[in-house]
C-alpha cells in the first residue's frame, strides 16, 4: 500500500500536468492576448497618428487588447440634425476603421442631443448605419447642451 502511494506521489505532478494543459490553454479568452502572445495593455490612438503637442484632455481612441474605445465625437459646424449625425457617424466609422473595427462590431453606443426635439431627425440617420444587428444604445438630451454647439455627441465601444 506504502509503494502505490510512493507511486502516485511520485507520478503526481506529470499527471496533473498533463491533465491540466487542455484547462489552461482553454482557460484564457481568445481576445486576452488577441493571438499577439502577451497580456493586453492599453494604446491610445490619434487621428493622423501623432499625439497632440500639448497633453490632451482625454484620448480619442483607446483600445485595450481586442476592446476599442471611441470617445464623444460632434460636429461643429452650421448645420441641422441630420447633417451633423452623417458627419458624427463617418468619424465615428473612420475612427473604428483605423484601429481594426468596424461599425458591424459596435457593442455599446451612447448619443447625446442637444435637444430631444432631434430624436428622430436623429433616427433617420442613424437607422442601418451600424450593420444588420446593431450594439445596445442609450440617447438622452444632455442638460446645458453639447460642448462646441453640435447638435448630437456619439461615443461607442467596439471589439476589434
Amino acid at each position: 500500500m506504502s509503494s502505490n502511494r510512493r507511486d502516485f506521489i511520485r507520478k503526481a505532478p506529470a499527471v496533473a500536468a498533463v491533465a491540466a494543459v487542455p484547462v489552461v490553454a482553454g482557460a484564457a479568452p481568445a481576445s486576452a492576448d488577441s493571438g499577439r502572445g502577451h497580456r493586453p495593455r492599453k494604446e491610445v490612438h490619434y487621428p493622423g497618428g501623432q499625439q497632440p503637442p500639448k497633453n490632451p484632455l482625454f484620448s480619442p481612441i483607446v483600445t485595450y487588447g481586442d476592446m476599442v474605445y471611441i470617445s464623444g465625437i460632434g460636429a461643429h459646424f452650421e448645420g441641422d440634425i441630420r447633417a451633423h449625425t452623417d458627419h458624427v457617424l463617418n468619424e465615428v466609422e473612420r475612427y473604428l476603421e483605423s484601429v481594426g473595427s468596424s461599425m458591424e462590431k459596435v457593442l455599446k453606443v451612447n448619443v447625446y442631443l442637444n435637444s430631444l426635439d432631434d430624436y428622430d431627425g436623429m433616427n433617420a440617420v442613424f437607422l442601418g448605419r451600424w450593420g444588420r444587428k446593431p450594439g445596445v444604445r442609450t440617447t438622452i438630451a444632455a442638460a446645458g447642451g453639447i460642448p462646441g454647439d453640435s447638435l448630437v455627441e456619439i461615443d461607442c465601444i467596439a471589439v476589434r
